[in-house]
């Protein structure tokens, strides 16, 4: 436990809103801190196996319960925090600080900046392939960035308050400004997950059995690797590509002019061409796997 971050925290009571894999590592690693968690969720037998894995001080379905939080953590699926319930809304405490932690923040800002006085737009950038009240494990934010995008009308110490508590997560804060973390995202998280899905498509749209059957049998950890964002979670890869379009398919044009410089290559045999691009994309490689972002994975 780092007594110092805590006692920075300043806070009696967090509370987290939806306990499956970000909200429910944030509730884990709040309650290893010592700082109690109350817990709201959707529906009675969520509540119940959070209450049983131990998320959460205490836990409830009812909005209410939010009060008497110095700080509460939106861990929504993108869709409902774009569209939260009034109810909801009304039951957050003025005092509290409010944070999000949706892959975009130019659409989050739209919705929330009038909802609440001391909302603090952020992302952490961590995850997992699992989802669920199941999913949630201790330390998923330990090393990670955490992305803060307050504005200028920003309450400033409820931002303050939100990277105290990313950094007690043993999390790496890091301030951008809302639209430039959507066009990086898009490029780092959003993208991968359209070119990994059109990569599987290619494979399982294959036409010849024979060649399918094989390469169904020859697939190993590079192809995993490769295409483990695009078998994820469609509402996810739906709702990031909704939300985000403009960077998105910026994102997208800029892979398919890279792309179309690969076929070029290949359709007029530019060995030596072809060469150069791959060295390039070698050298390109570490300076994306080296930093804080190294193990980052999609999230929404």
């Amino acid at each position: 436990m780092d007594d110092g971050r805590v006692r920075a925290l300043g806070v009696s009571r967090v509370g987290v809103v939806g306990l499956g894999l970000i909200g429910g590592s944030i509730a884990l690693d709040l309650r290893a801190l010592g700082v109690p968690v109350q817990g709201l969720v959707h529906r009675a037998s969520t509540a119940e196996r959070a209450t049983a894995r131990g998320l959460v001080d205490a836990v409830s379905c009812d909005p209410a319960c939010l009060q008497g939080c110095d700080v509460v953590v939106l861990a929504l699926p993108l869709e409902a925090l774009l569209n939260p319930p009034e109810v909801l809304v009304k039951a957050l405490p003025d005092a509290a600080a409010v944070t999000d932690v949706g892959s975009v923040k130019g659409a989050v800002l739209d919705v929330w900046r009038h909802r609440h006085p001391r909302f603090v737009a952020s992302h952490p950038m961590a995850g997992t392939a699992e989802s669920g009240v199941e999913s949630g494990c201790a330390g998923l934010f330990r090393g990670r960035p955490w992305v803060g995008t307050p504005e200028a009308a920003t309450d400033a110490d409820a931002a303050q308050q939100i990277q105290q508590l990313a950094e007690a997560l043993g999390a790496h804060w890091i301030q951008a400004d809302p639209l430039i973390h959507d066009q990086a995202v898009a490029l780092i998280s959003h993208l991968p997950v359209m070119v990994s899905a059109a990569l599987l498509r290619a494979v399982g749209e294959e036409r010849d059995p024979r060649v399918r059957e094989l390469a169904k049998q020859l697939a190993s950890s590079g192809f995993a690797d490769t295409t483990r964002v695009g078998g994820g979670n469609p509402a996810l890869g739906t709702a990031m590509a909704s939300r985000n379009t403009g960077a998105l398919l910026k994102a997208l044009a800029a892979y398919r002019w890279s792309l179309e410089q690969l076929e070029e290559a290949i359709l007029n045999g530019h060995w030596a061409q072809l060469e150069r691009e791959l060295q390039t994309t070698q050298a390109l490689r570490p300076e994306f796997l080296n930093g804080p972002s190294a193990s980052s994975s999609a999230s929404g």
